[in-house]
């Protein structure tokens, strides 16, 4: 059984919603859970103490153990007294949740720009302040575990969410870094695509009748989410670097492919005609890479060229964070051949 026993959890947004339920079922398998929620509105105004105060006695009533916290993920100082209050009540920092968001429809010509940035401060920007101090606390001891909370509209566009799916494709590349560099640690990095009914939904739906009648939205129900993001939190879970979708029960790895494509002649200077003329071959996506990293795509290159991506065929490395990330010797070694698959595999 997977279970969070002497563990201790941050759930950003768990006032409300699918962050509420990650938080509750963390706490019903043993995580002491720090709950965190500013208690705003869904466009991101305003504050209240009460949705996470409410968890935290929902938790307890249950014989859980659990802290409010009402900092805003928005700020650096907010990020930083999230992770304090996990340290200071329990002394320990095993997962992190970064689910705290807003939600806001705006057609992109009339997006202004308070918008836009008020998103990105939430998500975006409230996944690096926290996730930063959360890395230093969790290298420090020794590993540890993040979710971040992206979303389809991100990867795949929603019409009329220019800024929401900006701020959510961010989370993507930052879970990216976090997992090539916290790898060393014991630090793994995933993400989760989820589709479940909460207040983002109706009070953007607004027509109580679809809500109602549409046999998609009585299909995603919120707690069909949690499990993929428990696992994730979990020490189960081994891996790092991917991304999840969790959609009206089917749970679907996520992942950015790069094809064969076309490789022009190394004496060559390709035309845009060419481009044209080849576009077939370029597009194509019967065969694929996955990179783990900016370098496999380096690898992948260099190998059909036959040449080497360092001199005299040194081994791709990337240095460790931290102060001496400049030290010979503290070094990630990367896969010497990049991993390919088939979309018909």
């Amino acid at each position: 059984m997977i279970d969070f026993q002497g563990q201790t959890a941050i759930v950003t947004g768990a006032g409300r919603g699918l962050g509420r339920l990650y938080a509750l079922e963390l706490a019903r398998r043993g995580a002491s859970v720090v709950v965190n929620d500013l208690g705003g509105s869904m466009r991101g105004h305003g504050a209240d103490r009460g949705p996470a105060d409410e968890v935290v006695a929902e938790i307890t009533a249950a014989g859980g153990t659990a802290v409010a916290s009402h900092d805003s993920v928005a700020s650096p100082e907010g990020g930083a007294a999230i992770v304090s209050a996990a340290l200071e009540h329990f002394g320990t920092l095993d997962v992190v949740v970064s689910n705290a968001g807003i939600f806001g429809t705006t057609a992109f010509e009339d997006l202004t720009h308070d918008e836009w940035r008020r998103m990105l401060a939430v998500h975006l920007d409230g996944g690096f302040h926290l996730g930063q101090s959360a890395f230093r606390a969790m290298k420090s001891s020794g590993g540890g575990r993040f979710v971040f909370v992206s979303s389809s509209a991100g990867m795949f566009g929603q019409p009329m969410e220019a800024h929401y799916a900006a701020a959510k494709a961010g989370l993507i590349g930052l879970m990216n870094v976090i997992a090539i560099e916290g790898e060393a640690h014991g630090i793994l990095a995933n993400a989760v695509l989820p589709t479940g009914f909460s207040r983002m939904v109706t009070e953007t739906v607004g027509d109580e009748k679809f809500l109602a009648e549409s046999g998609f939205m009585r299909a995603i129900r919120p707690e069909l989410v949690v499990p993929l993001v428990v696992f994730l939190a979990s020490r189960a879970c081994t891996f790092t670097h991917r991304s999840y979708s969790a959609c009206a029960g089917r749970y679907a790895r996520v992942f950015v492919g790069l094809g064969d494509g076309w490789l022009a002649g190394a004496d060559t200077t390709p035309a845009a005609e060419d481009i044209a003329d080849r576009l077939d071959e370029i597009s194509a996506t019967d065969s694929f890479l996955i990179p783990d990293s900016i370098v496999d795509e380096v690898l992948e290159v260099c190998a059909r060229r036959g040449i080497s991506a360092m001199p005299d065929d040194a081994e791709i490395a990337f240095p460790n964070s931290g102060p001496d990330v400049r030290s010979a010797d503290v070094t990630t070694r990367l896969p010497a051949e990049p991993r390919r698959t088939s979309a018909d595999r």
